[in-house]
């Protein structure tokens, strides 16, 4: 199983912008050399999506114990599928929605790496029924 932390929020510019300079001011920086501020340009989105097979930007941290933050920019489920299916999950007092399994083996599918086709094995032990195709 991987070890890091993929968000989805809804691609508006203004959550765009906010995730991005929380995840700087918390000393993540992007993975590739762009300036991260262009997710918040859909135009520019999409060309990455479609030029650079672009399926999430990925922000990492040398200090931080969760060393990778993948916010996904280009899924096979709509956000508000998955906001709708979602669970909530309570950490510390604070709910947090999370994707739920049939989704994320959803999500994980449509990327065929090999690390997410692993995963999925390891999901499928979780909900053995899988997600309906």
């Amino acid at each position: 199983m991987t070890y890091d932390l993929d968000l989805m929020i809804l691609l508006e510019r203004e959550n765009i912008l906010n995730i991005v300079a929380f995840l700087s001011k918390m000393g993540y920086r992007p993975k590739v050399p762009v300036d991260p501020k262009g997710l918040a340009d859909d135009l520019k989105r999409t060309m990455w999506i479609k030029e650079k097979n672009m399926r999430a930007f990925t922000f990492y941290s040398d200090t931080h114990p969760l060393g990778e933050i993948d916010l996904l920019i280009d899924t096979p489920v709509p956000y508000a599928q998955i906001k709708k299916r979602a669970l909530s999950i309570e950490i510390q007092g604070v709910s947090i929605p999370v994707v739920s399994i049939p989704d994320l083996i959803r999500l994980k599918r449509k990327t065929g790496r090999r690390q997410d086709l692993s995963d999925i094995q390891h999901l499928k032990k979780i909900f053995p029924k899988g997600p309906a195709h």
